[in-house]
């Protein structure tokens, strides 16, 4: 994996944030999950979706198709992801996702992960060391502050220098202590699951 180095962050750097939508846990089918484009963390420019399934092993290959196959593609710069699961159980490894698109990702959540915990909830699930591996493999977690001294979020990185990923959270995090398009590509997600 080589880390990309940015020369200069610029305030219109083109990002891609991802999340799933709403579903039930431990009930198979499948899940949305959208990609929103910002530039920055001001102007939306565009948005993609696919689906996943529930506690599988297709959303890395799915969300990578989504990238690769849009229009936006050769514009981005980075991906964010909320977190390294996505419909429950469904496991994104972000060297392998870096590796596809050939973008840097940062994996973003709001809570420091409880990995006792979660090594014990996929003791239920088939398939349990595999998908234990990719999340031990998204390596080390930073704790960054994005807005101030009192908001911070929690990130693994891959094909990114570290000191480059805090810089593009603080930048596209205009509206919370989330970058925007994060944030927006989980109201999408949540309104069309509801929907």
């Amino acid at each position: 994996m080589v880390c990309k180095k940015f020369r200069v962050i610029k305030p219109e750097i083109r990002v891609l944030g991802v999340d799933d939508g709403v579903f039930t846990p431990h009930v198979m089918g499948l899940v949305s999950v959208v990609g929103v484009v910002f530039r920055g963390g001001y102007w939306l420019d565009g948005v993609m979706h696919t689906k996943v399934e529930v506690d599988g092993f297709d959303a890395a290959e799915k969300i990578a198709s989504m990238i690769i196959n849009s229009p936006h593609h050769k514009q981005l710069r980075v991906i964010m992801l909320n977190g390294v699961t996505f419909a429950g159980f469904n496991v994104v490894s972000i060297k392998e996702l870096n590796r596809e698109t050939k973008l840097p990702v940062i994996a973003v959540t709001r809570e420091r992960p409880n990995f006792t915990e979660i090594q014990e909830a996929l003791k239920n699930l088939p398939k349990s060391e595999e998908r234990w591996n990719a999340i031990k493999g998204a390596g080390e977690i930073f704790e960054v502050f994005t807005r101030s001294k009192k908001e911070k979020v929690y990130m693994h990185v891959s094909g990114i220098l570290e000191e480059d990923a805090r810089k593009i959270l603080r930048l596209t995090s205009t509206r919370s202590s989330i970058p925007e398009a994060l944030r927006v590509a989980h109201l999408i997600a949540s309104g069309i699951s509801k929907a």
